[in-house]
């Protein structure tokens, strides 16, 4: 069973033959409500974001900076279940017809049941899951399930990687390989540059999946750069700002949409 994980693989192609990289977005589950993080996602989508990566909120996210803890305590506190995640997941997916992916800690998905969750996300019509603190070593039960239900399964490296950890990574991973620009947390930078380009060119030279680049894009020169040479560019934080700077949710589903449009003229620029 092949499921969205072809229509993740012919998205990435898609922008490759048009001779730019994807954009992706993030922006969590049930922020500002479920239905706001569903009309979010329909909105980014509308401005130009290839594919989206819909975020299980997590009481304690130890991979994101403040801007995305935020959004997730009020997801949190509206009570977000991984059941709002699936339809937040089918709901969009059928309005836009992208490719979704959940990005998610482990520890929900082992509480929750493999087996459920790949069967529920599948059904929901998800390309996969983006699981940054999985270990490729611990991975086996979750990859079996992966792939009997047609899920890309998305790994992240980052620049601490030696290149033998980069092979074991991308020979496990399916969809893409999620390069973290550099260390440390989620947020937006003032510099994405050298160290993820090298860390792109390395991960490269081990695999023939698209490479994506994430952690700190927040507009479109900073885009363009990263389109210069990566297969896709992810943001997440300037997306969840955008919302969390609004005064209303009307305000907010056009700063990610209007933001999106900038960016994806941004990633045509490389």
């Amino acid at each position: 069973m092949s499921g969205n994980i072809d229509l993740l693989s012919s998205t990435l192609a898609a922008a490759r033959a048009e001779d730019r990289a994807a954009l992706i977005a993030y922006l969590p589950a049930g922020f500002p409500t479920v239905d706001g993080g569903i009309e979010a996602v329909k909105a980014v989508v509308a401005g130009g974001a290839d594919i989206v990566e819909v975020g299980l909120p997590h009481s304690d996210p130890v991979l994101d900076g403040p801007v995305i803890q935020t959004a997730d305590d009020i997801a949190l506190r509206g009570g977000v279940r991984i059941a709002d995640v699936m339809r937040t997941v089918r709901e969009a997916h059928e309005a836009t017809g992208v490719p979704i992916l959940v990005m998610t800690y482990w520890n929900p998905i082992d509480r929750y049941g493999v087996e459920r969750f790949t069967a529920e996300l599948a059904a929901a019509g998800g390309a996969g899951c983006i699981l940054p603190d999985l270990p490729v070593q611990e991975s086996a039960l979750w990859r079996e399930h992966a792939d009997k239900h047609g899920l890309a399964t998305v790994f992240v490296v980052a620049p601490s990687s030696r290149d033998a950890r980069l092979a074991t990574i991308t020979a496990a991973g399916s969809g893409f390989v999620y390069a973290a620009s550099l260390m440390g947390v989620t947020g937006t930078r003032a510099s994405v540059g050298a160290q993820a380009q090298e860390l792109v060119g390395r991960t490269r030279a081990t695999t023939d999946l698209p490479v994506c680049v994430g952690l700190g894009v927040s507009d479109a020169v900073q885009a363009a750069e990263v389109a210069g040479f990566a297969d896709g560019v992810i943001v997440g934080s300037a997306f969840v700002k955008s919302m969390l700077d609004a005064p209303d949710e009307a305000a907010g589903l056009a700063a990610v949409r209007s933001l999106a449009g900038e960016l994806a003229e941004g990633v045509r620029k490389r």
